[in-house]
């Protein structure tokens, strides 16, 4: 079972000034999390005990579908 994650991801200035949105398919949280950290550049790895926070945090919708995993958008500023 695939799941839809909308994840909030704040990191600081000067990397972002307001951090972004994260839309993701994944099956759980780690694979949610290998996903974005794969996409995410290494300047913000301090910030990754955040983003485990909020993945368990984000709103999860199950699919109807089984599908692919993948980023599927993200939003950073």
């Amino acid at each position: 079972m695939k799941y839809l994650y909308i994840v909030d991801h704040f990191v600081p200035p000067p990397s972002s000034e307001y951090g972004g949105i994260w839309n993701v398919v994944a099956s759980d949280n780690e694979e949610c999390f290998d996903l974005i950290v794969d996409r995410d550049d290494d300047d913000n790895v301090e910030y990754y005990p955040n983003l485990r926070q909020n993945i368990m945090k984000a709103s999860v919708l199950p699919l109807a579908e089984d599908c692919e995993s993948s980023v599927i958008a993200e939003f950073t500023t």
